[in-house]
């Protein structure tokens, strides 16, 4: 596998006279909402952001003028036009669009969830899902953001990093323990993303959420860099993870490879 180029926060250049500090802060803010932070008081997107109160509520106050927000004079909550910013990528990137068809395919063929993901900063952010008939309890979707430590997609990702630069990132991460199963040492981490960076494949076992397994594998840009990783899910009553990998393993690795050819060709 070769690397990813992602860069995480810490990485980020200096900002120059043409940074715009305040914009920073107001897409901070866009985008500290989810689906356990649906309504924030300015208080906690402070938190959040780690900004004062006075930043907070001024960025608030402006994306609520725009109309990317509305409040209750108490907390804060997303409007529709948010997901303008959000079409906007996905409108004019072709990952996405070309990866839709494939995603669909697969889940119709194995009946299971199947997600494209690319690397932000600690976490692996899903830019197009589709979701089979047999819908998984984690509620995953466009945008969802998973911790790279122990996600599938995530130790793929990371596994396309130089290994050094993994190894940092993965000690700088906090790493909660998510469920009993979640791996969390550091050591124990870095393991299981050389062994990924050496069968090209990584899985999961319960550690997001127990009863849940799934598998993510590459996807390569033009210059053999992992850019994305593809992932499927499965209920773990359905099978074992050894099952797993014998029976979506191949047909994963198949539509990885029909995306890059599509994106190649793009």
């Amino acid at each position: 596998m070769r690397k990813n180029q992602a860069n995480s926060p810490s990485e980020e250049v200096v900002p120059d006279k043409n940074f715009v500090a305040s914009l920073q802060k107001g897409l901070d803010v866009l985008t500290c909402f989810g689906r356990q932070h649906s309504r924030l008081t300015v208080s906690e997107v402070g938190r959040l952001t780690q900004s004062s109160p006075a930043s907070a509520r001024r960025s608030l106050l402006t994306l609520q003028t725009l109309g990317y927000l509305d409040s209750d004079g108490k907390r804060f909550w997303m409007l529709p036009k948010a997901l303008l910013v959000a079409h906007a990528y996905l409108a004019s990137r072709p990952a996405p669009s070309l990866a839709q068809p494939l995603l669909d395919a697969l889940s119709e063929r194995t009946r299971e969830s199947a997600s494209l993901a690319m690397l932000q900063g600690d976490d692996a952010i899903i830019i197009a899902r589709s979701t089979a008939r047999r819908s998984l309890s984690t509620g995953l979707g466009i945008g969802s953001r998973l911790p790279a430590y122990c996600a599938a997609l995530g130790r793929v990702l990371l596994a396309g990093l130089p290994p050094e630069e993994a190894a940092r990132r993965v000690r700088a991460m906090t790493r909660p323990r998510l469920s009993a199963r979640t791996v969390t040492d550091a050591g124990e981490v870095l393991a299981l993303i050389a062994r990924c960076r050496e069968e090209g494949y990584a899985s999961n076992d319960g550690e997001l959420e127990l009863g849940v397994r799934s598998m993510a594998v590459p996807v390569f840009d033009r210059s053999g860099q992992v850019m994305a990783a593809m992932s499927i899910a499965v209920r773990a009553e359905r099978m074992t993870l050894a099952e797993v990998r014998e029976t979506f393993l191949p047909p994963l690795r198949k539509a990885a490879g029909s995306l890059v050819a599509r994106l190649h060709a793009a």
